[in-house]
């Protein structure tokens, strides 16, 4: 075994190269399967408005990877944000913070599940070989994928993130060929002559807003383009698994959130213009179950329908993976950090298999998120469209939280503490201004609330609010948990203070 391979801090190994880290960012991003199913969620709200939702978001997640990025030049750890707000904020903030992101990626693992059940089963019909499944059919994928993730969350995560990279490079490349594909068939007006997208045309309408639209409500649309971005901080998990965390995981992060700002603003336009921007486009817009899909079958060919679905389904599996990676170290990083002796440090959820990989902690994450999907299914009706949207909501308002809790750790380390030498002062204007889109969007979502007229939006926020209260209560109730994992931090801060000394 190298000395870069050597188990560090409770076991992980660093062994993950610069592409192995986006690999697990890219997975959880998941952009094949958000640009599939995410968007008619914001056409509900903003209409053909949608890629311009999308920007706004772009925007918002490039500010806030500035953060991100210059404290992974700082920290290093498997707690992602839990270490980053701790070591700047204090530690009870630090595991408030944390308990939030881990919130995320447990709902968003039941979104990505839920979506692998939805396009799955809508494969497996469209092929004949389950030509009529029940409403409870995607559960059964569903407990397919968590059962699958976990497995594969096991083995080592060099492995684990190299096939994450490969499924979703080889469907973001399909998707990239339709947009082509569509994009010249709308320069040259050559569009289908009947049906949903004869009118599809290209236009930069859907850079403005339709009239009788307030421009205040595209910001309830852009928590779905959070949504879509959401992910391209995991990298952040793996801070102490890469080979050189001050390079490339900042590397990874930044190009990840820049490749979506991308990658989704120019989909989610030709998805737009290619259903046209006229009221009956939009409404065939929101109505589909699958964007780009319903495009490929109209613009190319039926088979690629079915090519589209398959590659959403394990996009979305790809995704589930990455949250159960994601949310096991952080499990791991909060257990060794709070555990009340060394050797405590080193058992139960902080424990690692003989690969390195923290195996129990990715278990509990998994089972939560299969208790989240039971309650849904049991006690609420919930089919898999319900869990997609439900936990999609509630994960991405818990994750606005963490997000505005990490700039404001990144604006203290760097400008008020200015403990990473170089940074000009005037960078201090990129992560305030992440903090107005952030606030922004949190605030429009909650006020003013919805009514209370028994549909989900008027309970997700309050089931959001609750995660996060729960979280407040146990670091204000547990004060010796929280100077524990102040402790932990303090020692993992001057391991990194020494580092950037060095240079």
């Amino acid at each position: 075994m190298s000395d870069l391979e050597t188990p560090k801090q409770g076991g992980l190994r660093r062994s993950l190269s610069v592409w192995q880290a986006i690999g697990l960012s890219v997975a959880l991003m998941a952009p094949s399967m958000a640009a599939n199913i995410n968007p008619q969620g914001t056409a509900g709200t903003v209409g053909r408005a949608v890629p311009l939702a999308f920007l706004l978001a772009a925007v918002g997640v490039l500010l806030v990877a500035y953060g991100f990025v210059r404290l992974c030049q700082y920290f290093q750890s498997a707690g992602s944000v839990y270490a980053f707000v701790g070591a700047t904020l204090g530690p009870r903030a630090g595991l408030f913070s944390g308990f939030g992101l881990l919130g995320t990626y447990c709902f968003y693992g039941v979104v990505t599940s839920s979506a692998t059940g939805i396009f799955g089963t809508a494969f497996l019909q469209q092929v004949g070989i389950w030509p009529n499944p029940p409403a409870w059919g995607p559960f059964v994928l569903v407990a397919l994928a968590l059962v699958g993730a976990y497995l594969l969350t096991v083995v080592p995560a060099k492995r684990g993130t190299s096939v994450l990279l490969t499924v979703e490079g080889v469907t973001v490349a399909l998707i990239l060929v339709i947009v082509a594909v569509v994009l010249v068939r709308l320069l040259g007006g050559s569009t289908p002559s009947t049906g949903t997208f004869a009118d599809g045309s290209f236009t930069l309408d859907v850079f403005s807003v339709a009239p009788g639209t307030d421009l205040s409500a595209v910001f309830l649309g852009v928590v779905f383009g959070f949504l879509s971005f959401a992910g391209f901080e995991a990298a952040a998990t793996l801070g102490e698994e890469a080979r050189n965390p001050r390079r490339d995981i900042p590397r990874a992060i930044l190009g990840t959130a820049v490749f979506g700002g991308v990658y989704f603003v120019v989909v989610t336009a030709v998805e737009m213009m290619a259903f046209g921007t006229d009221d009956a486009g939009v409404a065939a817009f929101t109505a589909s179950p699958s964007l780009l899909g319903d495009i490929g079958t109209a613009y190319i060919g039926s088979w690629i329908g079915d090519i589209i679905t398959l590659g959403a389904a394990i996009s979305a599996f790809g995704c589930c993976l990455a949250c159960v990676v994601g949310a096991s170290r952080l499990v791991f990083a909060f257990s060794r950090d709070t555990a009340a002796t060394p050797e405590r440090a080193t058992q139960g959820l902080a424990a690692v298999n003989g690969e390195g990989v923290p195996a129990r902690a990715a278990l509990a994450s998994t089972v939560v998120m299969a208790v989240i999907v039971l309650v849904c299914a049991l006690f609420f009706g919930a089919e898999a469209g319900d869990t997609f949207l439900w936990s999609g909501v509630i994960g991405t308002l818990i994750l606005l939280v963490a997000y505005l809790l990490t700039t404001v750790g990144a604006i203290r380390l760097v400008f008020v503490q200015k403990k990473l030498p170089g940074v000009p002062m005037w960078q201090v204007v990129i992560p305030l201004a992440a903090l107005v889109v952030l606030g922004y969007t949190v605030v429009r979502n909650v006020y003013p609330y919805p009514p209370n007229d028994g549909s989900a939006p008027f309970w997700l926020p309050i089931v959001g609010g609750v995660w996060l209260l729960v979280g407040l209560v146990a670091v204000l109730a547990l004060p010796a948990v929280a100077r524990r994992a102040g402790q932990a931090l303090m020692a993992a801060e001057l391991g990194n203070r020494a580092a950037v000394e060095q240079g």
